[in-house]
């Protein structure tokens, strides 16, 4: 009889930025499906609150990925903790929506620390333990910005990109470790973002869901289902993709 395969019991997850938002779902999911998971945030009191709401499968720690030269140390001390560490999703971000007159190389520099240098970095000083007991995966959450132009968030189409090259490089430097490397590339989620930015805009909202083939917004979990898919043994023979979760937006007309 084949095992359920999409299980993760057995397996410790860390995510970053997963205090709320996407991060949380993707927590949420995972948990759901037998993992343990650290919620890893800069917001400590968030983080905290998550992990109380999902009960003893879940930890927390307080963390500023951007200070990567802090970042071996912190992995270091949370392998203490937990002993092991199965899955990695790089999903902690930050946003500038400028034209880019006014967006300054300090703005652009602050989002790829977050998004790139950050990943890079934390994924390196997993690297070394993952590549020890094998059966590993590594999650980047990618954007529609990879794939499609938009206007004013340079820095954010830049670093979300930059993800691409980093998923295709690892891919082949670490499959043969056991360690897989894939990416999840949201469209339109219904998140309180989303909500706040096309808030009484109908003509906006109506252009988005034109767009959209599905007709619909998708909803957190769409994307914390997707992540718990990849990081799971369902996905053993996946690595150096990118599932884009979107209703069909990408290709839509």
């Amino acid at each position: 009889m084949l095992k359920n395969a999409f299980s993760l019991e057995g397996k410790t997850a860390l995510i970053t930025g997963a205090a709320s938002g996407l991060g949380y779902a993707m927590a949420e999911c995972m948990v759901a499906s037998g993992a343990k998971v650290i919620i890893a945030d800069l917001n400590g009191p968030l983080a905290q609150q998550a992990a109380e709401n999902l009960g003893p499968q879940a930890t927390y720690s307080q963390f500023n990925v951007s200070e990567t030269a802090k970042t071996q140390a912190w992995v270091n001390g949370l392998l203490e903790q937990v002993g092991q560490i199965d899955i990695l999703v790089n999903n902690a971000g930050n946003h500038c929506k400028k034209p880019i007159e006014e967006m300054s190389v300090e703005d652009f520099e602050s989002v790829l620390d977050v998004h790139v240098v950050a990943a890079f970095a934390l994924t390196k000083a997993l690297v070394p333990h993952m590549k020890r007991h094998g059966n590993a995966s590594v999650l980047f959450t990618a954007s529609m910005t990879s794939f499609l132009g938009q206007p004013y968030v340079a820095g954010y189409a830049a670093a979300k990109s930059a993800y691409l090259g980093l998923i295709r490089a690892l891919t082949t430097e670490l499959a043969g470790a056991g360690i897989r490397v894939n990416g999840i590339a949201p469209g339109w989620i219904d998140t309180p973002m989303l909500r706040k930015a096309i808030e009484g805009d109908d003509e906006r909202r109506n252009k988005i869901l034109g767009r959209t083939p599905m007709k619909k917004f998708g909803k957190p979990e769409d994307i914390g289902w997707a992540a718990t898919y990849l990081a799971s043994e369902a996905a053993a023979f996946i690595s150096g993709q990118v599932l884009v979760v979107d209703g069909g937006a990408l290709i839509g007309f």
